[in-house]
């Protein structure tokens, strides 16, 4: 096994969605010697709808000070496949082009942003010294923002911090994808406790070190305005499992009153969303960016 000191790392991201990726990207560029930036050459979504690309590509050359990354449109709006199937696809050639050159790969999404990259990489070299295929690494979701460095946070029954994971946030090169970011290798986990926190894993679920919670991944899921988050859900690879209409009534319910919300968590079933609510210092984070669907209209769609 290479050293893990002397790792060579990339990175790929889908553009998508330029909301954080200004803060994404900037948290770890200058720790990979290449990012490839993934997106559809037609600036079409994976189920048809029109996406940000301009806006997308602008931030990222305002980024891009070394010339690290890598344009590499695609074909990627395969109407004739599922969305998630389409999300797996563009990943997987993206993961691709990404393990050229390289022995481990970093695979975030623009709305996740590191609050401790050097924590983060620390991690990722022992987990290659383990021997693992892949990282998992504590991300925060952030249901909404309710007011100046005041968030809705994902939670476990009784509002204590769980983690999330919505895959390996690092793979080894020339690694395959099975579903999403997902992928069937040894996981080398890190978790806020020594017992998992992770409420859809069992209680047993290995962790095999801890980091504390201003060090995880701020994930700012669904931390948008109105017409970006409804314009989000017609584009997610999850499309299929939301209902708009009652999905966006909860949110602007939700946003309006957060104390309540957070009163009635013990109340809610698993599969139900449980929220605490916290303060985060901005930035990250803050009120979202103005995401301007004009580019791509003025082209003809």
């Amino acid at each position: 096994m290479s050293d893990p000191d002397a790792l060579r790392i990339n990175a790929y991201v889908l553009v998508a969605d330029p909301s954080y990726l200004r803060e994404s990207l900037g948290a770890y560029y200058s720790s990979v010697e290449r990012i490839v930036v993934s997106y559809d050459r037609t600036a079409t979504s994976w189920t048809g709808t029109p996406l940000p690309i301009e806006q997308c590509l602008e931030i990222i050359t305002e980024i891009d000070a070394e010339g690290k990354c890598i344009l590499a449109p695609g074909d990627f709006a395969r109407l004739d496949h599922t969305p998630m199937d389409n999300e797996t696809h563009q990943r997987q050639v993206a993961l691709d082009q990404a393990s050229d050159g390289a022995d481990w790969v970093i695979q975030l999404d623009t709305d996740e942003v590191l609050s401790d990259p050097q924590t983060f990489f620390v991690m990722l070299r022992r987990a290659a010294a383990a021997g693992a295929g892949g990282l998992d690494y504590p991300a925060r979701w952030l249901y909404t923002r309710t007011g100046r460095g005041r968030y809705l946070e994902a939670s476990n029954r009784w509002w204590r911090r769980a983690a999330s994971y919505p895959g390996p946030v690092a793979v080894r090169a020339g690694t395959r994808l099975r579903h999403a970011r997902q992928a069937d290798v040894a996981l080398f986990r890190v978790d806020f406790r020594t017992r998992n926190t992770d409420p859809w894993r069992g209680r047993d679920s290995p962790v095999h070190t801890t980091v504390d919670a201003s060090q995880a991944i701020l994930h700012f899921s669904w931390v948008r305005d109105l017409d970006v988050l409804r314009r989000k859900f017609g584009w997610s690879g999850h499309t299929h499992a939301m209902r708009p209409p009652a999905v966006l009534r909860r949110w602007l319910w939700r946003t309006k009153h957060p104390l309540l919300t957070v009163l009635m968590t013990p109340l809610r079933r698993k599969g139900d969303a449980r929220y605490r609510l916290v303060r985060i210092a901005e930035p990250p984070g803050g009120s979202p960016i103005r995401v301007d669907y004009s580019v791509r209209a003025a082209a003809g769609e």
